[in-house]
């Protein structure tokens, strides 16, 4: 190989390990875009992690009777209660009789992901918080396959894009792991390092005053 071979293939050499190292600075999509964007909303929620499930009645029914009345009250009404006056009995109470059930209340809990959004979420616009976050969610460095197999998520990031659906991450600390939604995880991982969980605890208490 002559002098100019040489030297051509070092310079080569060098682009290659010069544009290797450019891209392993970057985030990875989408949160490459927030970097350079920072108009680009992020929006932080704090989440219950975990809700009790509704209680549901296990007392079986005999056959003929109303669904939840005590019995001293089903015997009034198979009594002949359903002969009294209109308006004597709570509505309800007899199918057909005295107007319609009472509707069980509407839940407009604010929720993201099915999970109760506790409070008021943040939109996100100190720039150094923005960062960290982009930092934490862009690069695989942060994430293991070490997490439970739960997912009860304490924290939701909502990433906002153009003319397509926001890039959402739910975190579970309690879990050790990161959900996405909307998007494919730019990661081999989810699970949370223990650095990454610390970050992500120190952030959220920045961005929430917690």
């Amino acid at each position: 190989m002559n002098e100019r071979t040489r030297s051509v293939v070092f310079f080569v050499c060098l682009s290659v390990a010069g544009l290797s190292f450019g891209c392993a600075g970057n985030p990875a999509a989408p949160f490459d875009t927030f970097k350079t964007d920072k108009a680009a909303p992020i929006t932080a929620f704090r989440l219950q992690n975990y809700e009790p499930p509704p209680q549901v009645a296990t007392t079986p029914t005999a056959p003929g009777q109303i669904p939840g009345l005590p019995p001293e009250i089903q015997k009034w009404v198979q009594a002949g209660a359903s002969m009294l006056p209109p308006g004597l009995l709570p509505p309800g109470l007899i199918p057909g009789v005295g107007g319609q059930p009472a509707l069980p209340p509407v839940d407009n809990t604010p929720r993201f992901h099915n999970f109760r959004v506790l409070g008021m979420p943040a939109n996100v616009i100190d720039n150094k918080l923005r960062d960290e976050l982009i930092a934490i969610f862009g690069f695989s460095k942060n994430f293991d396959d070490t997490h439970g197999s739960c997912l009860y998520a304490e924290f939701g990031f909502s990433f906002a894009r153009i003319g397509q659906p926001p890039a959402d991450v739910l975190v579970s600390l309690s879990c050790d792991q990161a959900q996405a939604h909307n998007f494919i995880w730019p990661h081999k991982s989810v699970g949370l390092t223990p650095d990454t969980a610390a970050r992500i605890s120190k952030v959220s208490g920045a961005i929430f005053g917690g």
